[in-house]
């Protein structure tokens, strides 16, 4: 529900009489009247400045207004715990009118606590309030009929992490979830109920994807709609890829000499090894792509493998490696600093 400032609306102050609010009120109301006004958004400040109006005048609703605190204009907020009260006060109760009315009325066990408020309006609730009072009895009965009765919000939404394997991902899973889920008894106490949901992960899931499961979240207020469960999908570490959306990485070691000769090499892939050709004077850091060799996509394709080339160099050397590599460092004119020196002599 977003914050709308009613004082700042009427331009008054937050402890303004009701005096000064009606004086204001009539100011604004000439001064935006559609028939008057040649401000072009004079009838919306005009419907504006009424709304707030029917509110902070009548001192139920205001009271209940006030207990909502202060935010930001548009802000998105929540009615703070305990609220019903001041709202039952205002014409939105239960049966019986007081905070004992709301097990069977309006608000059902725990009140707001368990509904969302994301898609309320705050002008509707206050003016459901309003036609509340205006058809409740003496005691306050009927209230509920008038206001509460027609005012229905949806279930809170969850979210919950959802670990599977990159080969899960890969082929697609069914995974199982074991939650407990925030509910009122009829006391209006707040506990958590164990619930199982199972949920098919479809092939090709990426890390950090969001899936919704509809009408899986909290339970829906007053005969609203219940809110939605979303699982965050969280890939575990796979022990050689690494996986960006649906391409896949992977570090691939070879020998100095098979990244300057050249050589064919068998990488891994999720589907089986695959025969590369590593072309002759392939550098560190190179990237090499297998095309379709990635993550399936959501309705065709597939990502791809990119290959990191990483030289590995020998870390013990027999009498024969060392006598070779000797004589191809006398052999060798390569030098790989040689930018160095061209740098260096660039600023003498």
């Amino acid at each position: 529900m977003k914050f709308k400032d009613y004082y700042e609306t009427l331009g008054v102050a937050r402890d303004a009489s009701a005096d000064e609010i009606k004086k204001a009120f009539k100011k604004l109301a000439h001064k935006y009247h559609p028939d008057i006004s040649k401000d072009p958004d004079g009838e919306e400040k005009f419907k504006e400045v009424n709304e707030a109006y029917k509110t902070l005048k009548d001192p139920e609703l205001r009271k209940a207004y006030d207990q909502l605190g202060r935010h930001n204009p548009g802000e998105q907020f929540k009615p703070p715990p305990g609220w019903e009260q001041y709202a039952q006060g205002a014409g939105f109760g239960g049966d019986h009118g007081g905070a004992s009315g709301f097990g069977g009325g309006a608000f059902g066990a725990g009140g707001f606590e368990g509904a969302s408020f994301e898609d309320v309006d705050l002008s509707e609730l206050f003016a459901q309030m309003g036609r509340g009072r205006a058809h409740a009895g003496p005691a306050g009965h009927g209230a509920h009929q008038a206001g509460g009765q027609s005012f229905k919000a949806p279930g809170q939404d969850f979210e919950v992490t959802a670990h599977i394997s990159l080969d899960e991902a890969a082929k697609g899973t069914l995974i199982e979830l074991n939650l407990e889920m925030p509910e009122y008894d009829a006391q209006g106490r707040l506990h958590r109920v164990p619930q199982v949901f199972k949920a098919r992960i479809p092939k090709g899931a990426t890390d950090g994807q969001k899936m919704r499961l509809a009408g899986k979240g909290g339970k829906g207020f007053n005969g609203g709609p219940n809110g939605d469960l979303y699982l965050n999908i969280a890939l575990h570490p796979h022990p050689l890829f690494r996986a960006d959306g649906h391409d896949l990485f992977l570090d691939l070691p070879v020998t100095p000499w098979e990244a300057a000769l050249g050589a064919e090499i068998d990488v891994p892939t999720l589907d089986g090894a695959v025969r590369m050709k590593i072309p002759a004077g392939t550098p560190a850091g190179r990237k090499l792509r297998l095309g379709g060799r990635g993550l399936p996509k959501p309705k065709e394709g597939q990502g791809d493998l990119y290959v990191i080339i990483q030289i590995a160099t020998p870390t013990e050397l027999n009498d024969a490696e060392k006598a070779l590599y000797q004589q191809l460092a006398d052999a060798s004119t390569f030098n790989p600093r040689g930018h160095f020196v061209a740098e260096a002599h660039r600023h003498a």
